[in-house]
Parts: C-alpha cells; structure tokens; sequence
C-alpha cells in the first residue's frame, strides 16, 4: 500500500505541463516592464475561465487565466502571458465598475494585432510560427473601424491566445470600495523607466537593465524622476541638463540651485547634502522659473525683487501640489496663495529694504534666474520659447490625462497663457481686425440700473450693457482648411491668433466653417473655444468655395461681417463678395490672384 502511494505521488509531483507554464512564467518575470501590471496568474483546474481550446485569457478584473492542462514550451508561455498581460497595460481591458459591453470580434482582432506587433518589436519567449511578421501601422481604433468596412483578413482573424476564442473578457470590477486600478498607467511608468535603465546600459552607468545604478547622484535620481513620473514636469526635465560643478557655483554665488532659461541648464552646489525629496523640489522650483519664462515676464521691474516674488508663487505650488519636500530657508508665505508673480510683486516693492535681506536658492541678495548662462564654451542653439512652451502644454495634458493631482489655479491659468504666445505676423492681421471687426460698444442707461453705493444709497446710477444689437454685428467668419495636407501647426498657430484677438475686442462668437471635401458649419464658437474645443472633422480633399458660399447665403450671418480663409494653398478657386483675408504658411502660394490681404505665417 505505501508502494502504491510512493509511486503515485512520485508521479503528481512530476508535471511537464505545470513545469514548462512555471518556467515560462519566470521568463516573463525577468522583463520590469510587463511585471510591474499587478496580475494574477490562474491555473487551477476548476476555473471555467481559460479558453477551452487556446493557452491564456485577461480579465479587466487583473487575472490570467490559464489553460491548467495544455502543454507547451517555456518560450510560448511567455510570450502568450506576456500577450495577455500586454492587453491590460495598453487599456484593452481597463478596470471598471459597473456593468461591461464585450468587444465585438473586429475590435479583439485589431488589440491582438497592436500587441502582437509591439512583441515584434518587444520580444518575450518565442513568437508563434503561424503569425505574421508584419501588421498595419495605424492604432486598434483605426484597424477596427477599417476591417468593419473591408472584413478581417485570414491571417490576422485569430491571432491571439484563445485559440480561436475572445483572449479579452471584460467583468464589473468586484470590490466596489476600493477604485479599480490603472493598469495602463501603471505599464507606462514601468515601460518607462525600463527604456531608461536600457539607455544607461548603453551609457555605461550600470551594468544591467534590473541592477540597480549605484554611481547615479541624488539631483539626477530627482531629474529622473519628473522623466519617468511627474508628467507636468516631464518634457522640461527630458530637456534640461543639469551641471553640478563646484567651481562654477562658487565663482557665480550660487548657495544651492539657479537656472538658465536661455541655456537649458540648472546650476546646482553639489556640495550641499540633500535628500532626494529636497532635489526634487529645487530643480522643480528652477525648471518652474524657465518654463514659465520668469526672467522675461519681469519687463522694468526691479530683476531680483521680482525673483522674489516668483519665488513665493512657485514654491507655493509647490507645497500645495506636494512636489518633493521644501528645504529649509526657501521663501513661502501661506498669505501669498493665488496671487501671480506680478501681483506678489506689487505688495514686496514697498519695502525693499526687508526683502533684500531674503534668500533664493542661489544665496542671499541674488536671484537664481541667470540672463546670460556662466561662459563655459560653446553650446546648441535651440527655440527656447517653442522647447519650453511645448514641454510644459505637454506635460500639463499628460498630467491632467493621467489624473496625477489637482494643480493650483494661478499654475493652469499661466500655463493655459502660453498656448497662444504672440507671433511674428500678429501685428498685420491685428490691423485687419480693428478695420473690420468692430468693437462692441456699451449703452449706459436707467433701464438696468447699476448696484447703488452704500455710502448714498437713495442715489440710482445708470447701468451699464451692451445692447442685443451689438452682438451679431461685431463678428467675423472662419472657413478652415481641414483636408489632408494641411498642417496642423499652422491650424494651431492661427487658431490661438484669432482666439487673442476675438477675446481682446471682446468678440462674443465667431462663425467657424470647416471644409474639405465638403463644409462642416461648426455654428458660432466663442474666442475661448476656437483655440481650445475645436475638433477638426474632416481630412478628405479640398473645396473652400461651398463653406465661403454657405457663410454669404447664411440668414444669421450679417452681411458687413468680414472672412478669415486659412488654407495652406492647396484649394480651389475661390470667389469671396465680401471682405476677406487669407491666412497662409510661409513659403505658399495660391492659386490665383487674391483680392485681400494675404497674412503668410512662418
């Protein structure tokens, strides 16, 4: 009898089919990336989950179902976990409560493809022999739209785990007091910093991707850091170089941390000893003062009390975002909370004498905005206002998109600022609207009377508005190119033009077309939408003439109202009986003899 169970238990111990899935799955293991998606992995028999005649299934719940008996290589359990794990970290089956809609068998064949290219590119185990080895370059929205139109070709029809079966199966998320989790999120910080450790493994800094970097120093783990998971912050630190050399710091004064806006580049003392939290908040504090180009925003005030004040604005947004930890000795008065630099400015200047006993991060009586960067030998030449303003609009979307935190008020407002910088060709186009945009004047009268003062409040005052009369006539039109070849920075560029313009001539509404192949009426957009909420419809071919017609034969357009054509100038001949301009890229022609003005934008 002990015979019999010795040999029977000899024989469960021994199982190829769990020894290859358990080998496969520490292979998966080994790559960061794909085992930061907190999964859990599920071979029990008794699970109705795993596809019956594939090797794996996800769930939005974060499981991956097994198949408990099937056998295969270590190599292509990897790669089918890996699969799985792929759907989850790139939103295929996101987290959620609630009840869940399956995707259709378009939408599974175009996410298997997505991840199956990646793979190609991203190789786990062993990649199937009867998959292709190429896949289209557009996204899974663009596939499944496509082969909802044309059908799914043959050989991408089953190209997932499933063996023929969904490899995606989206369930309510069960634990409705805990929120579900990211896993997209939490892929891309990890695919992130995988890219990274590869990238220093190039570099020679550290030996391998998984060891740890031992020789980097704590302000380049700070910098890192905005890199892999600050996102606001993100494209400034990717951008900026920071130079810890103590000679410089001491020839230049500088106590802790300055920057260079012009440069690109934070001066640091490496001698001071802080702790990762306390470098994470200097170098935001100084890629803040740059981005938002502090040294330029002063005009005629007085260069280091204005430091000052964009010193208590930036580190109380600081605190309030919980960036880092403020070392001691910085500036920040809780009082101070949503007024601008400028603002701060205005209520230091009056007493000068106390506030230049105040340190920055440079030292006492110095501001850490440099002009000119330390003379150390030639550099690049880069766009300072196009890398910082691009970094930080980036950064601000990703933040927001990735639900990092709440940023303050006067942080968004100034940021939101710098999407509509002024431009080389503003002041012409300027003139044509004050000729042919009137402004709204106000009515003052007894019939809306103002608020009464308290000191006479037996005194009427006449009110001030604007009579309903003025709105639709201090307006203008927009047909907008939206066909293929036109480019979108110059749709950017001449869109936050007219938006500054609209809202500094108090413009209530413009009239936005859209054409390409045919005219998109968008109605009357405000300034703050043109520039904002637009969301260009059409990419087919090119014909303005119809959305010019369909604005002159359109009742609720008046007709003094001028026209603004922004094409790149590949369009039809257009025939235009009112007032007009055209705004075009530098470099374009049109195809024929324009009767406006022509404004060319570089």
């Amino acid at each position: 009898m002990s015979g019999r169970a010795s040999r029977k238990e000899r024989k469960q111990k021994h199982d190829p089919a769990a020894e290859s899935f358990a080998a496969g799955l520490a292979l998966l293991k080994r790559n960061p990336a794909l085992n930061s998606i907190d999964a859990v992995f599920c071979r029990d028999t008794g699970c109705k989950e795993h596809p019956p005649h594939g090797l794996a299934r996800a769930d939005s719940c974060g499981t991956v179902h097994a198949h408990p008996t099937r056998r295969a290589e270590p190599g292509e359990w990897a790669w089918a976990l890996a699969h799985c794990l792929l759907h989850l970290g790139f939103g295929h089956a996101p987290a959620a409560n609630g009840p869940r809609t399956q995707p259709d068998r378009f939408e599974l064949a175009a996410r298997c493809a997505v991840v199956n290219r990646f793979l190609l590119t991203f190789p786990i185990g062993s990649t199937p022999e009867h998959l292709p080895r190429a896949y289209p370059g557009v996204d899974e929205e663009q596939l499944a739209q496509r082969w909802r139109r044309d059908g799914v070709p043959a050989e991408f029809e089953h190209c997932g785990t499933g063996g023929g079966e969904p490899d995606i199966v989206l369930l309510p998320w069960p634990r409705w007091g805990d929120p579900p989790p990211d896993w997209q999120l939490a892929f891309a910080h990890a695919l992130t910093s995988t890219v990274s450790a590869a990238m220093d493994v190039a570099g020679g800094r550290r030996d391998s991707v998984t060891g740890r970097r031992e020789s980097q120093r704590p302000w380049e783990r700070a910098l890192s850091w905005f890199v892999s998971s600050y996102p606001l912050l993100g494209g400034i630190a990717a951008g900026m170089t920071v130079v810890a050399d103590a000679e410089l710091a001491r020839a230049h004064g500088i106590s802790i941390a300055a920057v260079s806006a012009a440069a690109g580049e934070i001066y640091i003392n490496p001698l001071v000893r802080y702790a990762d939290e306390e470098w994470r908040f200097v170098l935001a504090h100084e890629m803040l003062h740059a981005a938002l180009r502090h040294g330029d925003r002063r005009g005629a005030r007085d260069p280091y009390l204005f430091n000052i004040a964009a010193d208590y604005v930036v580190n109380g947004w600081l605190v309030e975002m919980r960036v880092g930890e403020m070392p001691e000795g910085l500036l920040y008065d809780p009082r101070l909370g949503g007024l601008s630099a400028e603002e701060v400015y205005d209520r230091i200047v009056t007493d000068t004498r106390a506030r230049r006993r105040l340190a920055t991060p440079r030292g006492k009586g110095l501001g850490d905005i440099l002009g000119e960067p330390p003379a150390r030998g030639p550099r690049n030449c880069v766009d300072l206002d196009e890398f910082y303003r691009r970094g930080l609009l980036q950064g601000f979307e990703l933040h927001g998109r990735g639900e990092r935190g709440l940023l303050p008020a006067g942080l968004v407002e100034e940021i939101r600022a710098l999407a509509h910088p002024p431009v080389p060709w503003d002041a012409r186009l300027a003139r044509w609207f004050d000729a042919y945009v009137p402004r709204r004047e106000p009515v003052r009268g007894y019939a809306r009377p103002a608020r009464r003062q308290a000191a006479t409040p037996d005194i009427p005052r006449a009110g001030r508005y604007f009579p309903p009369e003025e709105v639709p006539r201090c307006t203008f039109g927009v047909v907008l190119d939206t066909s293929g070849s036109m480019s979108r920075v110059l749709l950017g560029k001449a869109l936050g033009a007219i938006a500054s313009y609209a809202e500094a001539r108090d413009v209530p509404a413009a009239r936005v077309v859209f054409c390409d192949a045919a005219p998109y009426d968008a109605g009357y957009l405000p300034p703050t939408e043109i520039a904002g909420r637009v969301r260009v419809r059409g990419r087919g071919g090119t014909a303005l003439q119809p959305g010019i017609d369909l604005l002159q034969r359109a009742e609720d357009f008046p007709p003094g109202a001028p026209v603004l054509v922004i094409t790149d100038g590949w369009c039809d001949v257009l025939r235009v009986r009112r007032e007009h301009a055209y705004l075009v890229p530098q470099g374009a022609s049109l195809p024929f003899t324009p009767r406006g003005p022509v404004f060319r934008v570089s």
